[in-house]
């Protein structure tokens, strides 16, 4: 039989002011009603950068493993777990492809790692389109951006 996991949904995304430049990410995690913050930024980051990190944070923030729904407005993230391509490039020594490699190895890795821990399923929405969690995080990961400058 398998085990019943808690199932929580987390909503990420991240910001960049120039690219690279100052940046902030935010996520919620939401479970049962209750909601959970997270937020932070860096003086010299881009925009992918903030991205991978809002879900690596939201992740990290786990005790236990859950059913884990991330709802997230970046493509590369998405589309690079999803598709298996971040699997891919790690399975060839973090080359892409094209024989280029890979950019963000570190957050690649630690991202590979915690998703290992849960049952994982991504979900990508449009970004400022209007979703309530996506314009949370955006407003916090801009806010951080902010801060960073």
């Amino acid at each position: 039989m398998s085990e019943k996991l808690k199932e929580v949904h987390m909503y990420t995304d991240g910001a960049c002011s120039g690219n690279p430049g100052p940046g902030g990410y935010g996520c919620i995690l939401e479970f049962r009603g209750i909601e959970r913050e997270i937020h932070g930024g860096e003086h010299e980051t881009t925009n992918n950068r903030m991205e991978l990190t809002a879900v690596i944070k939201g992740l990290e923030a786990f005790r236990e493993k859950c059913r884990i729904i991330i709802t997230t407005d970046s493509k590369y993230v998405c589309d690079a777990i999803t598709k298996g391509w971040a699997k891919s490039w790690k399975a060839n020594n973090w080359k892409k492809s094209d024989g280029k490699k890979a950019l963000n190895i570190d957050l690649w890795e630690r991202l590979l790692e915690l998703l290992a821990e849960h049952e994982v399923e991504f979900v990508w929405v449009k970004g400022h389109n209007g979703h309530a969690y996506n314009e949370r995080c955006d407003r916090m990961a801009v806010e951080e951006t902010e801060k960073h400058k």
